[in-house]
């Protein structure tokens, strides 16, 4: 589930909490909307986890030799992104 899709369901739940007012026999609207609530906050932190575990893992850092006498040291930076799409 995107994060779109999760604040997408959090807006549907949303409204079919607070601003529907029929009811049908048998089904209750208002769960109904807190389901979908709770379902798209989950999806949202799902969302928002794997992003950051993705940019996490991408970046490495490696160290370099000593570059002069005075042993100052020089970090290189590679930054590595997989993309999952097909072409």
């Amino acid at each position: 589930m995107t994060i779109a899709g999760s604040i997408i369901l959090i807006m549907l739940g949303a409204i079919l909490t607070w601003a529907v007012e029929f009811t049908l026999a048998g089904l209750d609207i208002q769960v109904i909307g807190v389901i979908l609530m709770v379902g798209g906050l989950a999806g949202l932190l799902f969302g928002l986890y794997r992003l950051s575990a993705v940019r996490r893992a991408s970046t490495t850092v490696t160290p370099v030799a000593p570059v002069d006498e005075v042993h100052t040291t020089q970090r290189r930076v590679y930054e590595e992104r997989h993309y999952n799409d097909p072409i």
